[in-house]
Parts: C-alpha cells; structure tokens; sequence
C-alpha cells in the first residue's frame, strides 16, 4: 500500500474500499496507533446472524480496539442509510474520534453530501412494492412510473433502488429526484475529515476475494449457512449478504460445495465492480491509496 499522509489525532477518518481491499485492517491500525472508534460503514455487515460471510471484525479484533454497529440489527429489519446516519450522528455527539470504514458508497455520500429527509414508506406500499417486483414485468412498470428526473439519476439495473424510489414516488406523491434536491447540510462535510478511498487492482483484488471465502469456508462459514436455514428467505435483508444464497443452495442439495464457492466469488467479483465504479464517479476528491 502507498504510505499513509499524516493522519490527525483529532480529525475522523473515512476508509472507503472495494470488498476484501483491506479497509478494516487498516482501520484497526490506524485505532491502534492513535486510538478511536472504529465505525461500520458497510450495509450487511451491520446484521447479526451473517458474522464470517460479511466479514465482520472477529472477536479478537474487536479486543484490539473500540468498535460499533457491527452485527446490531436484526436479519429480518430493513435498515435504511437513515438509521445508519442517525446512529453515527449519536457516536460523533461523544468525545472520541471516529474512524468510519466500509464498503456501502451510499452510507458515505449521506455522510458527506447530505441525506434528504424523506418520510418513512408505509407498510402497506412496501407490500405492494415487494409484489409487484416479484412479477416478471414488475421492474419495467416500477421504472416506467418513475419522473423523468429520478429515472435519470438513479441506477436501474437495481432492482432495490428502483423499488426504493418508487415506493417514495408511491407513498409521497413526488420524487426522489426532488426530495434529494432538498437535502439539508452534511454531518461530516470533505474540509472536516480525513478521507481515504482504496484503490485495488482488478487481478490482485479477485485472488484475495477467492482466498478471503476460502477462509471463510475453513473458519465455518457453512455451519453459519446451516444455522441461518431453517428461517432462510432471499427476501430478508441480511439474505443479500454475498455467499449465502450460494450456500443455501447447497444446503439443500441444489449445487455441489465446490460449485457454491465459485458462484460466491463471481458475485464478490461482480460486486467489487459495481464499487469501485461507484468511488470512481463519486470520490475524486478523496485521497488514493493503491491496493496490488
């Protein structure tokens, strides 16, 4: 890894990174250096029954240094980049310097630009939007209800994000476009922080990806798939976490181990695209560190 700069005492840290980049290491030793509290900012490893697949600190990493809200939500709660940013809102009112490290890019754009207020979505339009997606064409007439400027600003090969502007679109009467337009001041604005974005490289990135689930496999990761099957459903939230379906699926005898491992590590890959796109669009004003 390039040299860190000088890194204040005083000042947070922001560690943003692809899945298995580092960041976490990094993280705990910058704590341990300087003291601080380690943060979670990524979105699955915040719930409880995915501890090895989502790569959470293990327990003698958490000995090491201070952590939070690693592994406090329910699998079932859909917890929102709102949840997340009123919790870390509640850890900066203390007097210790927070290290915030994770993956979810949306978590840190809250953070830093700003999250619109947008009212909570009624049960009863989450029901019908989980519906109509389940239907073959439920995504295009989820994309096609859309304004004009919500459809262009967010991704639309996401089924989640869709979903989520068009319950705002449903339960509201306006669009996330125009709610996102009202956003207040951020918590943590660029000037008052110490950001660092990893960098990894593409073939360094997917050797560590493929040795970090074998890893994963040796220290028990299908005892943790055996003991989430009995109440297993890919609609649960924590479900998203990488792996688990993977792992499941051979739980009940549909793939073999061996297929379920290269199956995990394609989506890990996949998904390590899809953020280093991300902190490429949206954090070139955060300090580089290469990664391979």
């Amino acid at each position: 890894m390039r040299s860190l700069p000088p890194i204040s005492a005083e000042q947070p840290v922001l560690i943003a990174g692809p899945t298995a980049s580092g960041k976490s290491a990094l993280a705990l030793e910058i704590a341990e250096a300087q003291g601080g509290l380690i943060v979670n900012a990524d979105a699955l490893q915040v719930y409880a029954d995915w501890r090895l697949l989502t790569a959470r600190p293990s327990a003698e990493e958490e000995a090491r240094a201070e952590h939070a809200l690693y592994g406090h939500v329910a699998g079932t709660h859909p917890y929102s980049v709102g949840e997340w940013l009123a919790e870390v809102r509640r850890l900066a009112a203390g007097n210790t310097r927070l290290i915030i490290v994770g993956g979810t890019g949306l978590y840190f754009a809250a953070l830093t630009e700003g999250l619109a207020e947008i009212p909570l979505t009624p049960p009863e339009v989450r029901a019908e939007a989980d519906a109509l997606r389940a239907t073959p064409a439920g995504l295009a007439e989820m994309i096609a209800a859309l304004d004009t400027a919500t459809a262009a600003r967010i991704d639309l090969q996401n089924p989640m994000r869709v979903q989520r502007a068009w319950e705002v679109q449903r339960s509201t009467g306006r669009g996330l476009a125009a709610w996102q337009a009202d956003t207040p001041p951020p918590d943590m604005p660029l000037g008052t922080v110490q950001p660092f974005v990893l960098n990894a490289g593409k073939d360094w990135l997917n050797a560590r990806i493929e040795q970090r689930f074998d890893m994963m496999l040796t220290q028990g990761a299908l005892a943790e798939a055996e003991a989430n099957l009995a109440d297993w459903s890919p609609e649960k939230p924590s479900s998203k976490a990488i792996g688990a379906p993977e792992l499941i699926a051979h739980l009940k005898g549909g793939i073999s181990l061996k297929e379920a491992r290269a199956r995990a590590c394609i989506a890990s890959r996949q998904y390590a695209k899809r953020q280093r796109t991300w902190f490429r669009a949206r954090m070139s004003r955060w300090h580089p560190l290469e990664r391979g």
